[in-house]
């Protein structure tokens, strides 16, 4: 209690003398800013809905094919006899969905990979740029992106569904599959982040250099291009904690198609 009583006493004593009788002017004491969200895709499920346009247009069964993938739950990587499947989108980007064997049939892996490649279709094209390779694979762990590719594990992606958050999880990997590489680490990015008051999530500042971009670029979306689908409250937390991340993103040059 004494702690608490010396702390106000000591910031009464900066704000008084902070004041300057001569212009009439108060000088408010820096106080420290802290992140306002732990993560960013449990904000708002409306930035991209299933109701959404997508740029999906094509896929094509091409048997099966040994491929290496990434499982998280044997935490590794694992070779398999793959169903494959060629999709297209409208804007000229294709992308190879592999299909763990798990599945059973051609047919059922099919619905899945159709499933996820009409919803990653709602992404911008500057999310899909990169995104060489999807696997799919049965089990309740974390997306994944990076490695030109976007993991999904479909035990995962029904909550995700239920919470109506699997669109913005998908900007999430996205960004780290087609963003990271050449944001990331630029140095007006760096730059952007010394200028704000703070990371737009603990998760983004305890990762700054991981998980910074694909944190901060779903809100990016929100705030300018969906402004009518999110919080005045929402709006202005944003705007306020991360103007020169907003302002570094609003700088290039994204295709947004087919938000926009």
């Amino acid at each position: 209690m004494k702690q608490i009583y010396s702390y106000i006493f000591t910031m009464l004593a900066i704000f008084a003398n902070s004041c300057d009788s001569t212009k009439n002017e108060v000088a408010i004491p820096v106080i420290p800013t802290y992140p306002p969200f732990d993560g960013t895709i449990f904000l708002d499920p409306d930035i991209i809905t299933m109701d959404d346009p997508t740029s999906f247009e094509t896929l094509t069964p091409n048997g099966q094919g040994s491929r290496v993938m990434f499982d998280r739950r044997v935490n590794n990587w694992i070779t398999v006899n793959a169903f494959l499947f060629q999709v297209t989108f409208d804007d000229g980007l294709s992308t190879e969905v592999q299909v763990n064997p798990e599945f059973g049939t051609s047919e059922l892996a099919q619905v899945e990979a159709q499933k996820y490649a009409i919803e990653i279709g709602r992404l911008p094209t500057s999310l899909r740029s990169d995104v060489e390779t999807v696997w799919i694979h049965k089990g309740v762990q974390p997306f994944g992106g990076g490695n030109k590719n976007i993991l999904i594990h479909i035990g995962q992606a029904d909550l995700y569904v239920e919470d109506g958050i699997l669109e913005e999880t998908l900007v999430h990997e996205a960004t780290h599959t087609s963003l990271d590489d050449t944001h990331a680490a630029s140095a007006g990015w760096l730059t952007a982040q010394q200028k704000d008051p703070t990371f737009i999530s603990t998760y983004a500042r305890d990762y700054p250099t991981r998980e910074d971009l694909a944190e901060t670029f779903l809100l990016y979306l929100a705030v300018t291009f969906r402004k009518d689908r999110i919080s005045s409250t929402l709006e202005k937390k944003v705007t306020s904690t991360i103007p020169n991340r907003i302002k570094y993103l609003n700088d290039q040059s994204w295709s947004l198609h087919p938000l926009q």
